[in-house]
């Protein structure tokens, strides 16, 4: 536990050194919001689905918890190219230990990241339903974080390349942003729009964020939670497997 939480706190420590990248993470998420939330917000409307600042805001939300997370990642590839993690590995402490300490770290930058960009959805207009269900929208942003920044630290043990790294993750994000239910409702998909969305880990995440701020809910709290506590645990050992296997 005290390797975890010296890893927990390096991380935190090193993010907070380099601020600039993290103001650098929350310029996407709020293009999104303002552009398409304005953008299309009167087309929203005239069809009948209200206010798309509303609608679209939890998925923004969820998204900088995607994106934070996802490329917490590129640290283990750098750490590994200029020698880091040699140091970090050679230390009498678990490796599990290590990369839950990196993925609790990663995890929660995403989540503080997560919580401006909430703030900055207040400002242009967005408003809860109940700001008593504000801790469990919390709770499901930490779990969408720690979740995508798992799978983002296990992909990275594997990876030498640091030009792999960015490749690799835009080409997991995009799909799992705009398949996930953030930009658009997931009632009367077609059938293979349906699967596919069935099948995206980050659908049950926007959907629990989504149904505690607004109370559109379309696939269950229940559900929701027990695929991402699932995939985590699953992703997680695979991660803790795959990084107790980096070579020094």
């Amino acid at each position: 536990m005290n390797a975890i939480y010296v890893m927990w706190l390096r991380q935190l420590k090193r993010y907070w050194r380099s601020r600039g990248r993290m103001v650098g993470f929350l310029g996407q998420p709020i293009l999104f919001l303002i552009a398409l939330g304005f953008g299309f917000g009167p087309i929203y409307k005239a069809a009948g689905g209200g206010s798309y600042i509303q609608f679209i805001a939890p998925g923004i939300i969820a998204m900088t918890a995607l994106f934070s997370g996802m490329f917490s990642g590129m640290e283990v590839v750098w750490d590994k190219q200029f020698g880091f993690l040699k140091e970090t590995l050679v230390a009498p402490v678990s490796r599990v230990s290590i990369m839950i300490g990196k993925t609790l770290g990663g995890a929660t930058v995403a989540l503080m990241q997560g919580i401006i960009v909430f703030i900055v959805c207040l400002i242009v207009g967005f408003r809860p339903i109940n700001w008593v269900m504000i801790p469990l929208t919390l709770i499901f942003l930490f779990l969408v974080a720690f979740l995508f920044t798992a799978l983002a630290t296990s992909i990275a043990s594997k990876l030498e390349d640091m030009q792999a790294f960015p490749i690799i993750m835009n080409f997991l994000i995009m799909p799992l942003f705009f398949l996930s239910g953030a930009l658009f409702p997931l009632d009367n998909l077609p059938k293979a729009l349906q699967i596919i969305t069935r099948l995206n880990p980050l659908s049950y995440g926007v959907d629990a964020i989504r149904g505690t701020l607004t109370g559109q809910v379309h696939l269950g709290y229940f559900l929701d939670f027990g695929v991402m506590a699932i995939l985590i645990l699953i992703i997680t050992s695979i991660g803790s497997y795959l990084f107790s296997n980096v070579e020094v």
